[in-house]
């Protein structure tokens, strides 16, 4: 099953959100449509336009943003001068609300791909009366565990990637939270170290999560690299700021914790069985904690879960379209 045919949005502006912030939204697809909001990952990304192709334009009616400090929404995370502390989850989720407000919307759909779906089910624990439906993939928590996995379990995968990973922190900042280690160095005043420190995490990236050719080209940008590098630390590096505030950590992870809120609302989970996620058995526990998901396991996929992956994104949006309530 093909995605759908390239669309040009029909609309779009920047919403003022607080905070000195601007953030992009176009819409896109069919104005009378059912409204589903597609949430990108990162964090620190960007919603590009194949992300509406997996909506049918007949309809839809498709909501991309760019969050706080990514994209195209200002102010960037890649200048230096751009306050982060007003970038997080909280904020993000307020963004959403602002948005649909603006767009006179009343439910949607939430479609998210990796932090785009951490994001996506905390929006929906916590507004569940304005999620009509979710559909995830690349399925992320944003816990402790998979912060870990990500930046020290894997080194025994890429053991040479790796060191050279750890090398470029400070010998003293290399057995803590590495992501907190790194968006030290991406806040420094000296813009050397800055583009040394998002190199070295992007070249990271790029070597323990196979992903198609256009997400890697995209890191030779070295504006676009400081920007997403920045978010992802900082957000990396404070529990992607889903603790409750009075210091304890998010390590049991807050999501999975609260993953029996989505009752009585459908979702679909489509994951590689490649991914390294999956080394966690979260995907597993969040599907049997959640009552009323499917689970979707594509064999031989990664992070990104190719053409039989899209036949299952598709397939849950076709279907979710037609459903009413």
């Amino acid at each position: 099953m093909a995605r759908y045919p390239e669309i040009e949005p029909y609309d779009h502006g920047m919403l003022d959100v607080g905070d000195g912030n601007h953030v992009y939204w176009e819409t896109s697809g069919n104005p009378q449509g059912k409204p589903a909001l597609v949430l990108h990952g990162g964090p620190g990304s960007s919603a590009g336009p194949n992300l509406r192709r997996y909506f049918d334009p007949a309809a839809y009616r498709i909501v991309l943003l760019d969050q706080r400090g990514a994209g195209r929404s200002l102010p960037p995370a890649s200048d230096p001068a751009t306050d982060m502390s007003v970038n997080t989850t909280a904020h993000l989720m307020a963004d959403l609300e602002r948005l649909r407000a603006h767009l006179g919307i009343e439910r949607w759909l939430v479609w998210g791909v990796s932090w785009g779906s951490a994001l996506g089910l905390r929006y929906a624990q916590t507004h569940p009366g304005v999620v009509s439906e979710l559909v995830l993939t690349g399925v992320a928590t944003g816990s402790n565990a998979e912060v870990a996995l990500l930046t020290r379990g894997l080194g025994t995968v890429f053991p040479e990637a790796h060191e050279r990973f750890l090398a470029g922190l400070p010998a003293d900042e290399r057995h803590g939270n590495l992501a907190a280690a790194y968006n030290r160095l991406l806040e420094s005043p000296d813009p050397e170290v800055r583009e040394r420190a998002a190199l070295a995490w992007t070249d990271w990236e790029t070597a323990t999560i196979p992903a198609p050719p256009g997400s890697v080209e995209r890191f030779r940008d070295p504006v676009y690299r400081l920007g997403f590098a920045r978010t992802v630390t900082h957000y990396w590096g404070n529990d992607h700021f889903l603790g409750d505030g009075e210091g304890r950590d998010n390590d049991d992870g807050v999501v999975l914790r609260d993953a029996h809120l989505l009752k009585g609302i459908p979702g679909t989970l489509v994951q590689g069985s490649l991914d390294f996620g999956n080394l966690l058995g979260t995907v597993w526990r969040l599907h049997h904690a959640w009552p009323g998901s499917e689970l979707v396991i594509v064999d031989d996929g990664g992070h990104d879960t190719g053409t039989a992956g899209d036949d299952a994104l598709l397939a849950a949006t076709d279907r979710y379209a037609r459903r009413r309530g």
